[in-house]
């Protein structure tokens, strides 16, 4: 199968709204997407309310009309199907089919995700408009491909939620008293002596159990999953020829396990929206594309979203400065992209996102944001056949979604930031020019030399075997802080932590030793330790450096080594600064050819290199000019 079908080249468009303006300004669209290079759109992603008026009344005129027009201006089309915002008339007939806060509070229609994926009426009425939809344009000349839903992530603690949760944990430990056990049912009185006692973790007037918020996030999770896999099969059926896709999107309230969701996809796409307006933005950009293609196995994946103008960051929407635009959009295709889409096509002039940067700005054509549009989208088709070849990449950082959820909880010794610890290492890895995949705790670790679990918190038993035989047979196995601190079910791995590995990395974890927001402890030619600390006792391993500084841990082991099989396992100790993680990395001589500033992917014959910086830059025998891009020939 083609990505996307019938497309040649890289993909490169956007969300586009026609509904939302009057029919006369569609021919000056399908003008102005000729213009930018644009050949392919995202359509009816939001349309719900103007496709099915009333219930099991439909209006595809409008639809119609544009499909049409679009393909006679040569643009493909990303049909979505619009169940991410049910229209008025559905929420009002169905109530119950809004989604619960965990207060109880139900929410009302008036945004956009007011949905229960486990109320029936909304499964009904999603598989009815995906039904009407397919049954009109499985065959239309323009469809590329089909997008289900926008950005799955809505959680509900509905009774319609709880009535499927606890047919979820029936079905995963088959009897109460395996269920009791692996949620320590005992502690605080929580042993349930029948399924109907188990509510949805609300609100409640202390701690929450831990393993059960982790098994709702995993039984949500899998609930989005079947209404996704509901819509993909009858699309399917309709026209087998024609991928379909959903976009992930990053945010702790996303309970998504992207490695479980991957195989079910026909192509993996994403929506980028870094939250920060420094370099950190590119720092964000190039480790959302790196799990991107991670979970597409290493292959092709689409960039679903971004914004053209602006970053959207806690100090508001900051503009993005000449170029900066193309080289986000090109660490994205550089680093296995099929291409770069936006939100969205033409600026609104009303709605809750009418701010929102465009392709096509409030001001028209006419515009510095409309020129690098047109720049851009005229450059891609010069670069396609540079994008054959798959990234090279020989380090590994673990991603576990579990682990991020289970470490969002207050009953933690202190707070842990699982994202950040993970982008850390990537951000510092990125500065030395490396470039890394990400994997599965589980999953198939054999092509790397080098994996790093950042905090990996939950750790399974086929996981931890997984990391065993990873570097028994030849790898180096890197792990910081709290890594291996519970199994599967949230309960504490005895005898040291480490998931039970006490033998793999040659120490036992006695003590966890957070310390105050601000106050470092120093580490022997190694940076120094923020906020968290473990107390480590020595059974095989090497000392790398020691703790210079703090109660308890003055002298003691900070960061060791083990030999184990024909591999070694390091264990860093503490939440390290990105000093002390470069320190330890020049150790581990992990180091590439871009660096501060530079953006530097090799695929095969080709070189990409994104230049940040604002000097010129040289890599190799290129030559970039400040703020800009090539894709260079390497010599083989």
């Amino acid at each position: 199968m083609d990505w996307p079908r019938g497309l040649d080249g890289l993909s490169y468009g956007g969300d586009y709204n026609p509904e939302q303006w009057p029919e006369e300004v569609w021919d000056d669209d399908v003008l102005l997407m000729r213009e930018a290079g644009v050949n392919i759109v995202s359509l009816g992603v939001f349309s719900w309310a103007r496709l099915e008026p009333r219930e099991g009344e439909y209006d595809f005129g409008w639809l119609e009309t544009v499909l049409d027009k679009l393909h006679a201006g040569g643009i493909r089309v990303c049909l979505a199907t619009p169940t991410a915002s049910p229209p008025p008339w559905f929420t009002l007939a169905h109530p119950d089919a809004l989604n619960v806060r965990p207060d109880g509070v139900r929410q009302v229609h008036g945004s956009r995700d007011t949905y229960d994926v486990t109320a029936p009426a909304y499964r009904e009425a999603s598989l009815r408009i995906a039904a009407a939809l397919a049954e009109r344009y499985a065959e239309h000349p323009a469809l590329a491909m089909w997008h289900v839903h926008n950005e799955y992530g809505s959680m509900s603690h509905s009774p319609h939620a709880e009535r499927a949760f606890r047919i979820w944990l029936e079905a995963k430990y088959e009897t109460l008293d395996a269920l009791n056990a692996a949620w320590w049912g005992s502690f605080w009185s929580q042993h349930y002596g029948d399924w109907d006692q188990i509510l949805a973790p609300r609100a409640t007037q202390y701690l929450a159990n831990p393993a059960h918020e982790l098994d709702f996030k995993r039984f949500t999770s899998d609930a989005m999953l079947d209404h996704y896999k509901e819509q993909r099969d009858l699309l399917r059926e309709a026209n087998p020829e024609v991928p379909v896709t959903t976009n992930f999107v990053f945010g702790q309230w996303v309970p998504v396990d992207q490695w479980k969701w991957a195989g079910e996809l026909d192509l993996i796409a994403f929506d980028s929206y870094p939250s920060a307006p420094d370099e950190r933005a590119e720092q964000q950009s190039a480790f959302h594309a790196d799990l991107s293609r991670s979970w597409a196995g290493g292959g092709d994946w689409l960039l679903m979203e971004q914004a053209a103008a602006s970053v959207h960051s806690k100090d508001g929407a900051i503009a993005k400065s000449p170029g900066r635009m193309a080289r986000h959009s090109m660490i994205h295709i550089s680093r296995g992209s099929k291409g770069a889409m936006f939100f969205q096509w033409r600026a609104g002039r009303g709605g809750a996102e009418q701010w929102h940067s465009a392709l096509v700005p409030h001001a028209g054509k006419n515009t510095r944001m409309f020129r690098e549009v047109v720049e851009l989208g005229n450059a891609l088709p010069g670069i396609a056949h540079t994008t054959a070849e798959p990234v090279e990449a020989d380090v590994a950082i673990l991603w576990s979604p579990e682990s991020w959820w289970a470490t969002s909880g207050a009953h933690l010794p202190a707070p842990v930031d699982y994202l950040e610890n993970a982008a850390q290492i990537h951000r510092v890895l990125r500065e030395r020019g490396v470039v890394a995949d990400f994997a599965s705790p589980e999953g198939d670790l054999s092509k790397y030399s080098t994996v790093i679990a950042p905090t990996t918190y939950v750790l399974s038993r086929a996981a931890a075997e997984n990391l065993r035989w990873f570097t028994a047979g030849g790898g180096r196995l890197v792990a910081s802080y709290l890594t291996g601190a519970v199994d599967e079910h949230c309960q504490v791995w005895l005898d040291g932590y480490l998931g039970g590995l006490t033998d793999l990395f040659g120490i036992r974890v006695t003590e966890h030793l957070p310390q105050p927001a601000g106050e470092r402890r120093a580490l022997w030619n190694f940076g120094a330790a923020e906020r968290f600390c473990e107390l480590v006792e020595l059974r095989g391993a090497q000392c790398v450096t020691q703790y210079a500084t703090g109660d308890l841990v003055e002298g003691q082991p900070a960061v060791t080594v083990n030999p184990f099989g024909e591999g070694e396992a390091w264990y860093v100790s503490c939440k390290l600064g990105d000093d002390a993680w470069d320190r330890l990395f020049e150790e581990l001589e992990l180091t590439g050819p871009g660096g501060p500033g530079l953006d530097v992917v090799d695929r095969g014959e080709w070189r990409f290199i994104v230049n940040h910086t604002e000097q010129e830059a040289q890599v190799g025998h290129v030559i970039v000019p400040a703020g800009s891009w090539a894709v260079d020939k390497q010599p083989r």
